[in-house]
């Protein structure tokens, strides 16, 4: 199926840009003034820094506290404009340079061209524009191609403690990692060593395990298809499912739900269904700050005449109002507003909220029957119908009102509104899928769509909206503790050799194994391990229990500092290189939240001659554990064959994935394939061949006088765990991260004070966990909520508080109390005098 023509996308505007390359370089450095980034890297100046922790204790898993408050200004009133796309610029020129910069970003997200490792919103069908990316995608994408380099030079200089104390931000500033990495054990500074070194030590390490499930290995979602691929083979060679990922950390609620209701885990709907719906519902997601490209989608919905309902404990800008960055004539105006209703639930009020809208959709229909509800689609395509509607039935609405915190006549609003719409699409994100009640969430939904038939019709249907480029790609491939036992079948047909059938340990789960010394090693494809986990002092302590700690990264972060008694750092090149092998350059494969399938090529020179590719590495080290591992003798795979040409590799994901028919020759089209999706036809692959009604409990949130309910989010400044400066300019945050928000009655009643600087502390089964030194901001949230950013809020999150049966951490269902801070003890880091 073929996309219509898409708005161009929401970027860096065209006529202006061209105009600002050809201009002299004066003026262009005039634009490279000193940003955000760079004010925030002199508030945390290693050189500067004076530790008051003492000189033995262990490399602090969490951010330090900052020293000078943050700046809270108006917050602003409209998404995108000329702001974003003079932000976009800055940042790509500041880190790329400005030829480099702009040559780069013109080739981001083109068919056969580089892939943004950002988010997974797709790209159109068909025209692309010049442009098409977003602010956070050009940020992304300099971060990665940053000028500045991290060598042994620096490792030499700067201690592993030393580097703890300094902020993520800082870390990250510090530039592209050169070479491999090691930390002895007992060692003070990581020190360079070769690759054959390298694999040399883990293969030591993982042949050593009384079992291969005492190892882990961890992915993250910008693995491409092909890298995945292989390093799911190699882990199940040597004998384990343990393949945790970060989707065990976000959208796994709504695979779990979706696939229990529907029989398929994935989205159901394409970009041209968007040209075509009546109503649009984003729910528990803010687009203009993590999936900035669905605005143009939204815009230009709302310009054909589509509502939009957004439903969040926090207003947000994006879907308040947009002005397209690429559509410089209205830079001046007002921008257009985007949500027709916005419902300002509680946190954790959704199902609460979905029974509500619910109750008036079969009210209407008691009221006018046979015209509200898609009987034909109930009666042929569901069970379990007439328990979920008696079950409804008993649902008393103050309930209903006091667990949502919307008001009755709010609920008929967004009733009426669904009702009166043909096509509709609901589109969430973690704000629906990080709580205890998490697949209730996702399948309440999809109750709500099937009332009236939204399910396999053009214009219509589901849309997790997944936060990482590959994260859907990787799980395709077979990243998955979980794995089918018609994938391992098939894996054992193409490679001949037997899988481990015996279920492996999701994310949660393999924190807990570390620390309860059932697993020894931690081998991490990508991603910032301790700052994307929940419990961070608890994780911390899990990875220092491990003999061994691998990092595949391409930049410092936190993980690489909270150590196993070794530590490797294997450095990678990053999307946008060239990825040079035997028979010359390779693209890669990724799968977006649409399940479109599309090639990418990197177009820059690797950032150094040291590096490898993902495939690469997973080669190298599936040949060093195999050469001295007996047990591995008979298993017969040509590493060096597949990573000399990546399309063996994609032939043999052919003959084992479904869909990947004729891969190769297929994604080589401009603009990929899509994959089946089953839903799309109304095919259900449940046992009985029908989508499933659920019934779930109202959610109660019972907070004492003194408690709040929190969540953790992003700022806009911020990608997953990569920090690019201190600022959220949509939330009026500027120089700071370390704030917490509040009621302003709230701060009032709990004789709190604006500015205060308070510790957070949550008790859960009797343990107490705190973060400390945040400064209270006032805020529009429901009454006893709270939101913080993270990963400075994970410390928070109890490791043993998950959804349930998809074991996502509840990082957005979080009670907590609130007590000023001790000040004497906040002083970790101090300028010199």
């Amino acid at each position: 199926m073929s996309r219509v023509p898409a708005l161009k996308c929401w970027a860096i505007v065209e006529c202006p840009l061209r105009a600002l390359c050809n201009s002299d370089s004066r003026f262009l450095e005039s634009l490279l003034v000193k940003n955000e980034s760079d004010v925030a890297q002199s508030k945390y100046d290693i050189d500067e820094v004076v530790s008051a922790q003492p000189s033995g204790a262990q490399p602090s898993a969490q951010p330090p506290p900052e020293s000078t408050p943050p700046d809270v200004k108006p917050i602003s009133k409209v998404a995108g404009g000329m702001t974003a796309a003079l932000t976009a610029a800055r940042f790509a020129w500041s880190e790329m340079g400005v030829v480099r910069g702009s040559r780069t970003l013109m080739q981001l997200n083109q068919k056969q061209g580089v892939d943004c490792p950002g988010c997974a919103w797709p790209e159109p069908d068909g025209e692309r524009s010049h442009f098409e990316f977003c602010e956070e995608g050009a940020k992304h994408v300099a971060d990665e191609a940053t000028k500045k380099r991290v060598t042994p030079e620096f490792f030499a200089k700067h201690s592993v403690r030393e580097l703890a104390e300094q902020s993520d931000l800082w870390l990250n500033q510090q530039g592209r990692i050169s070479h491999p990495m090691v930390l002895r054990e007992g060692a003070s500074h990581y020190e360079q060593l070769e690759w054959q070194q390298a694999f040399a030590l883990i293969a030591r390490e993982l042949n050593s395990l009384a079992s291969p499930d005492e190892a882990i290995f961890y992915t993250s979602g910008r693995t491409s298809n092909e890298a995945a691929f292989l390093y799911q083979l190699f882990v199940r060679q040597f004998g384990t499912n343990n393949l945790p990922d970060c989707s065990n950390m976000c959208h796994e609620s709504s695979g779990t739900g979706m696939k229990e209701a529907l029989g398929f885990g994935k989205g159901t709907v394409t970009l041209e269904d968007f040209e075509l719906c009546d109503a649009i519902f984003v729910i528990g997601q803010n687009p203009g700050t993590n999936h900035p490209r669905m605005l143009t989608t939204l815009l230009e919905a709302k310009r054909r005449g589509c509502k939009i309902v957004h439903i969040n404990p926090l207003p947000e800008v994006g879907t308040t109002r947009f002005k397209h960055p690429q559509e410089f004539w209205n830079w001046l105006g007002g921008g257009t507003q985007l949500a027709d209703l916005f419902l300002q639930v509680r946190i954790n009020g959704d199902v609460a909220l979905l029974k509500g809208i619910m109750k008036e959709v079969l009210d209407a229909e008691e009221r006018r029957p046979g015209e509200i509800l898609d009987q034909e689609f109930i009666n042929k395509h569901t069970t379990g119908f007439a328990e979920f509607k008696d079950a409804l039935a008993h649902v008393h609405l103050g309930d209903i009102l006091e667990q949502s915190g919307i008001r009755k006549s709010q609920i008929e609003d967004a009733a009426k509104l669904f009702i009166n719409s043909e096509r509709v699409i609901f589109c969430w994100a973690m704000g629906l899928t990080q709580h205890k009640n998490a697949v209730a969430n996702v399948q309440e939904i999809v109750n709500l769509m099937m009332l009236r038939g939204q399910l396999g019709k053009s214009g219509a249907g589901l849309c997790p909206v997944r936060g990482h480029s590959n994260v859907q790609g990787d799980r395709t491939m077979g990243i998955w503790e979980q794995p089918t036992p018609q994938f391992l079948d098939s894996l054992e047909k193409e490679f001949n050799f037997r899988p481990p059938r015996q279920h492996g340990y999701d994310t949660v789960h393999a924190i807990q194994a570390m620390h309860e010394g059932k697993a020894k090693v931690f081998f991490a494809l990508g991603g910032n391990f301790l700052s994307a986990t929940p419990d961070t002092e608890y994780t911390a302590e899990a990875l220092r229990r491990c003999r061994l700690t691998v990092h595949v990264s391409t930049k410092l972060n936190r993980a690489h500092l909270i150590t196993g008694k070794q530590a490797l750092i294997l450095p990678c090149i990053g999307r946008t290189e060239i990825d040079q092998q035997a028979t010359g350059p390779q693209f890669v494969t990724t799968e977006n939240s649409m399940a479109v399938v599309e090639e990418w090529r990197g177009t820059l020179p690797p950032a150094s001659e040291h590096l490898l590719s993902e495939p690469a590495i997973v080669a190298g080290l599936a040949k060093a554990v195999s050469s001295t591992n007996l047990s591995l003798a008979d298993v017969k795979v040509d590493w060096d064959s597949l990573i000399a040409n990546y399309d063996r590799i994609r032939d043999a994901i052919e003959q084992v994935v479904p869909g990947f028919e004729n891969y190769n020759e297929r994604v080589r089209q401009p603009g990929g394939f899509y994959l089946p999706n089953p839903i799309r036809q109304r095919e259900f692959k449940t046992k009985d061949g029908l989508a499933h009604f659920t019934v779930h409990p109202l959610p109660l949130i019972d907070l004492k006088p003194d408690e709040f309910l929190m969540m953790t989010m992003r700022s806009h400044d911020q990608f997953n765990t990569t920090i690019y400066g201190l600022d959220d300019r949509y939330r009026g945050i500027h120089n700071g991260r370390r704030v917490v928000f509040l009621n302003a009655d709230d701060i009032r009643l709990s004789r709190l004070q604006e500015g205060q600087l308070v510790d957070l502390v949550s008790l859960f089964n009797g343990q107490e966990r705190v973060a400390r030194a945040f400064r209270i901001v006032p805020y529009s949230i429901p009454r006893r909520c709270a939101a913080t950013y993270f990963p400075e809020a994970n410390v928070l999150v109890p490791i043993d508080h998950f959804a349930d049966k998809s074991h996502t951490p509840a990082s957005k269902s979080v009670v907590i109390t609130i007590r000023a801070t001790d000040e004497s003890t906040t002083e970790g880091t101090k300028k010199k005098d």
